[in-house]
């Protein structure tokens, strides 16, 4: 510990900070743009800077060190006029469509240029001009709105480790883009969405199609389906101003079937599908009938980045479909020949925590019978605009239940939103299915938590089963390598594409004014209410769910059966976008 003085008083803080993170821990906010705890220091908005005596110039509090005696100033009136300016060059060179903007209210520039006193524009120059990419399915880039505080280049490269994104150019006409300015659509962008959740304004948001929705609702000559991924219900309240963490599995439901669906099923019931398909999968290959480790393949993200990156690990992904696919297929086939109507009169939408379930939903091999099994796809924070702006009072709306025979699921299919969850649902199946036996402690906490990579083990019939999981693409690029140098290390693995899985999915609920984009506790809360969800279920283990079980008595036959494998399974090819030379996939 050291001693230094803010504002004239005297203060003991560790001597490893930096001067932001020394005034966090004292109770002063420091205002900031381009700083992010989970990302490399960018000192390039100079909005943080700091008065320090005996330093003639102002520093930048993000980057600059506490040293023993320091004295800080933070709020003189040279000081505030200084940010302050810095804050309105910022704004010159900013659209200037605050009320008709994705982020109107909820725009880290607004907040800071409002709390700044910013009330007028000083400055007048020339603006950049650029034209927004809208080629992707799943995010539109808009550079017009990009202040350049670098946050979505480095979550790209550090902890998504991706590289879609870089700096081109120099001075005024410095832009953020993709190799060679190439769209959206062709570049190895795996659509994760990370770069939304980062940035403080609106040059990175998802592909929004909500009007569209709003016109299919009103549609009476179709049948509207609504299905909703686990870690949605554990995070949409935010958008309402609750504590992050809140379940609202039922308001959700019935907030659903006000807007205008006809019926609204549960992801989680196809997550408890996934897990018959995926945990038999699994067994037959500990049996020898396919290549170790098995890799799982829910995250729409991960599997764009498999291909990419990871050609020649293609044959040891599952082959099974996320939940989201699987459910679209079942709504066209199983449950249109129950309600006796054309499946192309149905229209499925996927209320989903992830931008890039968009791009998945547009897969051509995920098609049943030339149709799209997944015809629209909108992420949390796009439901939730559409239920406030239809004028649904969702903090008091009397909860529902998801409709049958497509919504009851168990306490296993909940946990797939968490990073480990798909690891720790498949254990507790094919335990039991591999043994004949019922595994007791169900709660697998050696593949719980955040930490980036996490192992754990299981004996089955005398048998060690090594298992890893990895969240964040980052993290799975470490995995991956490590399993090319060693391919018997592991028997099996779950990748999930976001930090911290599912929750924290590139289209969950912007971080509200006390909080930062991926802020870990917001993450742990979102968590802890989807385990939660599990330990008050009856039913834990997806192979004990009825409503499974009578579908596959009914309709699908046995896991991996001829049904089964054509309709929930599929398959991945290797992928060479423009930017990616062939001979460098593997040094990645």
């Amino acid at each position: 510990m050291i001693e230094i003085y803010v504002n004239s008083k005297k203060y003991n803080v560790e001597a490893s900070q930096t001067i932001m993170q020394a005034l966090d821990t004292l109770g002063f906010k420091i205002p900031r743009l381009c700083y992010h705890p989970k990302l490399s220091i960018e000192g390039a908005c100079r909005v943080c800077i700091v008065e320090v005596e005996g330093i003639r110039n102002y520093v930048a509090s993000c980057a600059y060190p506490v040293t023993e005696g320091m004295k800080i100033h933070t709020n003189t009136y040279e000081l505030r006029t200084a940010r302050r300016d810095i804050v309105e060059l910022i704004l010159d060179n900013h659209p200037e469509d605050c009320h008709t903007c994705e982020r109107d209210g909820i725009c880290e520039l607004q907040r800071l240029a409002y709390s700044m006193g910013i009330r007028t524009r000083h400055f007048k120059g020339a603006k950049k001009i650029y034209a927004k990419d809208v080629s992707s399915t799943s995010v539109t880039r808009d550079p017009e709105k990009c202040i350049l505080c670098g946050r979505c280049v480095r979550m790209c490269s550090e902890i998504q480790k991706v590289n879609a994104l870089r700096y081109a150019y120099r001075g005024f006409g410095t832009v953020v883009m993709p190799a060679y300015n190439m769209p959206f659509s062709e570049s190895v962008c795996t659509a994760c969405g990370q770069c939304i959740n980062v940035c403080p304004t609106a040059s990175f948001v998802e592909k929004n199609y909500t009007q569209e929705l709003f016109k299919k609702l009103q549609d009476n000559s179709i049948i509207k389906i609504a299905q909703v991924a686990p870690s949605v219900r554990a995070a949409i309240g935010e958008a309402f101003s609750f504590e992050p963490g809140r379940a609202m599995e039922g308001e959700l439901a019935a907030a659903l079937k006000l807007l205008g669906f006809d019926y609204v099923f549960d992801t989680q019931f196809a997550a408890d599908l996934t897990i018959m398909e995926e945990a038999s999968e699994f067994l037959q290959r500990v049996q020898g009938k396919g290549k170790l480790p098995m890799i799982t393949s829910c995250s729409s993200a991960w599997m764009k980045c498999m291909e990419q990156f990871y050609p020649d690990m293609i044959e040891n992904i599952s082959t099974c479909k996320s939940p989201m696919s699987m459910m679209g297929a079942l709504t066209k086939t199983f449950f249109a020949d129950k309600i006796k109507k054309d499946p192309k009169n149905i229209f499925t939408v996927g209320v989903m925590c992830c931008t890039a379930k968009k791009y998945e939903s547009q897969r051509p091999e995920l098609k049943v019978n030339g149709m799209d099994a997944t015809d629209m796809v909108v992420t949390t924070r796009e439901i939730a605009w559409m239920i406030k702006s239809a004028g649904i009072d969702f903090v008091n709306i009397k909860p529902e239940n998801f409709d049958i025979p497509l919504g009851l699921s168990s306490g296993a299919g909940t946990i797939f939103g968490v990073t480990g969850g798909v690891m720790e649902a498949a254990i507790r199946t094919a335990y039991e299915l591999y043994t004949g036996e019922t595994l007791m402690n169900i709660e697998v906490n050696a593949i719980r938590g955040f930490n980036g990579i996490k192992e754990g083990k299981i004996i089955m019939d005398n048998q060690e089963i090594r298992v890893a999981v990895a969240h964040g693409l980052g993290n799975a690029a470490e995995l991956l390598n490590t399993v090319r140098e060693d391919p018997s290390k592991y028997h099996f693995i779950e990748i999930m594409g976001c930090p911290g899985g599912c929750i924290g999915g590139g289209g969950q609920p912007y971080a509200g004014s006390n909080t930062i984009p991926l802020d870990e506790e917001s993450l742990r809360k979102r968590a802890e209410s989807l385990y939660g969800l599990d330990r008050k279920k009856t039913i834990r283990r997806s192979n004990e769910n009825p409503d499974i079980q009578r579908l596959y008595k009914e309709f699908l036959g046995r896991p991996l059966g001829p049904i089964s494998h054509k309709l929930l399974h599929t398959h991945y090819e290797p992928k060479n976008p423009k930017g990616i030379i062939p001979k460098d996939i593997k040094a990645r």
